[in-house]
């Protein structure tokens, strides 16, 4: 775990310059705060899609998946059937895992079922955000990760243990665990600390 410097000059993460598109990834979005529903939405689903493969592998793939999946708008997405597992299951440009598609169709319905009963996707996940920490070791599994993990599989979702949980918190914000000395540090603390929490 290092912090290294780009030929561009810029420190980052050690693995936000392993490859152009984590780059982008690593400097632009990961650790920002988001309080977007779809956009949570769709994190909650690609980490589960990610399972067993590389981030990068999904990465690439994310416009298409957003194609197929209604820019995981979670209403459509809830409406989509078995025609529709069947066509994702023929189209090469995503990851044709029958359970993970079904699982997006179903954590769809259930991310509905939450904000009927809670507000938003994004008031139930910002419960589970840490207090701050200055990274010395970045952890796989986490208590609050491991207790978000719990409550949304309490709440009937699928493909989403502690692990992805805490893959999902530091994407979207809910931790800054850029490492000190890297240039996005700083500006992730500053989004933290103006974001207002869902």
């Amino acid at each position: 775990m290092e912090v290294i410097i780009g030929e561009d000059g810029i420190a980052r993460c050690w693995w936000g310059g392993s490859a152009p598109d984590y780059r982008v990834y690593h400097d632009d979005e990961w650790g920002m705060p988001v309080d977007d529903e779809f956009r949570l939405f769709e994190k909650l689903c690609l980490e589960g899609f990610q399972s067993g493969l590389s981030w990068l592998t999904i990465l690439r793939k994310r416009e298409n998946f957003r194609r197929v999946f209604h820019d995981f708008d979670y209403e459509v997405v809830a409406g989509m059937g078995e025609a529709d597992i069947e066509r994702l299951l023929q189209d090469a440009s995503i990851i044709r895992h029958g359970g993970k598609i079904q699982a997006t169709i179903n954590n769809a319905r259930r991310a509905i079922e939450i904000v009927a009963e809670v507000g938003s996707v994004g008031a139930l996940v910002w419960q589970f955000e840490p207090a701050d920490r200055v990274p010395t070791a970045i952890p796989a599994v986490t208590d609050e990760s491991t207790a978000l993990a719990k409550e949304l599989k309490r709440r009937g979702f699928r493909f989403f243990g502690p692990t992805t949980a805490y893959a999902f918190m530091q994407a979207m914000g809910l931790v800054n665990d850029h490492l000190p000395g890297c240039e996005a540090r700083e500006r992730v603390h500053e989004a933290r600390t103006n974001f207002v929490r869902p």
